[in-house]
């Protein structure tokens, strides 16, 4: 099989597996245990959470609170500070999200309208996938809580101006401020596709909460993190237990947060020559793909606006999942989209908010680079997709 799809998940790399195994098996305590053995798990949660603090800039253990992964992150920020808010605004909270989000946050924002009451207000993107700030700005009201725009689309990989976002965020609530309104108002990014590949530093993206999951960067599947700044006001949605200080009950998963922490550290040290690298054969990718007639790359044109190791093209005339399926055969993984909707038959959300159609944006794949990858993979590739593309177009009842 040659790999395209790392967007999706990555393997786990041996480094972090070796750091993982004495936790399964011979460190092995509950880390709320009193004695040797939790305290033994315990510390080496605890130096994970110090490893974790110092990447991304945070200031207390405490902003750091473990997870299953970046669905529970996301589905804890928005739930989390839309039920603080609620009682403490006193009335329905309004939410400003951008509609190219990951599903994770686009359903649980649908959930606080219909099941909550809350107002939500799904941010329009440029055919590039990019939300334009003074969006953001007009569409804060008296009642906005929380602003959610992810630093990096994990379909056609637009890197969203959460830097600008913030400064609009922050202007906001200096208003506030000196009205003497106390109503809080918290940026929130998931930042699960970008951390590979940028630096994520808390204060320098000005951002309040901020979701991570260790499989998009060689760590293991099922473990994440949301961190929150301190002050910042949320109510727990997992209750029964005073694990990670009261705000997510259950048992901490000790071998997969080392996992994390050491992923983490591996993906801070590489990411300057692991960009590089994976950049260049994105480069090569995009070059080859444009030699097929009738595609077009979706999302920023300035490569410098979109994450290195996506590369998403919509070709028209065609359906994507027949590439895929095609490309299946042949031994290539490549997605028409995010994993998590790969069993769907919905046209893409993400491709849509851009302004394209729903036959167009069935017609998109979603390749994704990695360290599994080189360049002979391309050129194996482009010995197939040509003639595959040719074949469906001329099988396909979709004409241009």
């Amino acid at each position: 099989m040659i790999y395209f799809d790392h967007a999706a998940t990555t393997p786990v790399k041996q480094e972090v597996k070796k750091a993982m195994d004495p936790y399964f098996s011979d460190k092995w305590g509950n880390p709320s245990s009193i004695y040797g053995l939790g305290r033994e798990a315990r510390e080496a949660m605890c130096e994970a959470r110090q490893t974790i603090m110092g990447i991304l800039g945070a200031e207390r253990p405490s902003e750091i609170i473990f997870t299953s992964g970046a669905t529970e992150s996301n589905n804890l920020a928005l739930k989390g500070v839309a039920e603080a808010a609620a009682f403490e605004i006193g009335g329905p909270p309004h939410i400003i999200v951008s509609a190219i989000e990951h599903h994770c946050v686009l359903d649980t924002a649908k959930h606080l309208e219909s099941s909550f009451g809350a107002e939500v207000t799904y941010l329009s993107v440029n055919e590039e996938g990019l939300v334009n700030p003074l969006d953001v700005e007009k569409a804060i009201k008296d009642n906005t809580v929380l602003v959610s725009v992810m630093l990096g689309n994990n379909e056609m990989g637009a890197i969203e101006p959460v830097k600008e976002i913030s400064g609009v965020i922050k202007g906001e609530r200096e208003k506030r401020e000196k009205k003497g309104d106390k109503t809080p108002l918290y940026f929130h990014t998931d930042a699960v596709q970008a951390f590979a590949f940028m630096p994520v530093k808390v204060d320098e993206l000005g951002v309040d909460m901020l979701s991570l999951t260790a499989h998009k960067f060689y760590g293991p599947k099922g473990v994440g993190l949301l961190y929150v700044r301190t002050g910042t006001k949320f109510a727990p949605q997992q209750k029964g237990g005073a694990q990670e200080k009261g705000r997510r009950a259950g048992t901490e998963n000790v071998p997969y947060i080392v996992g994390m922490a050491k992923a983490m550290e591996m993906a801070e040290k590489n990411r300057e020559a692991y960009s590089k690298k994976v950049g260049e054969l994105t480069d090569y990718l995009v070059k080859r793909v444009k030699e097929i007639p009738k595609i077009e790359l979706i999302g920023p044109k300035n490569k410098e606006k979109r994450l290195p190791h996506i590369a998403n093209f919509l070709f028209k005339g065609v359906e994507g999942e027949s590439i895929l399926i095609n490309l299946d055969m042949l031994g290539f993984a490549a997605s028409s989209g995010s994993a998590c909707t790969s069993g769907s038959l919905e046209p893409s959300h993400v491709t849509k908010a851009m302004g394209y159609s729903d036959l167009e944006a069935h017609g998109t794949v979603r390749f994704s680079l990695g360290e599994l990858n080189k360049r002979s993979d391309i050129d194996e590739l482009m010995k197939h997709l040509p003639g595959i593309i040719e074949k469906l177009r001329a099988m396909s009842p979709i004409k241009e």
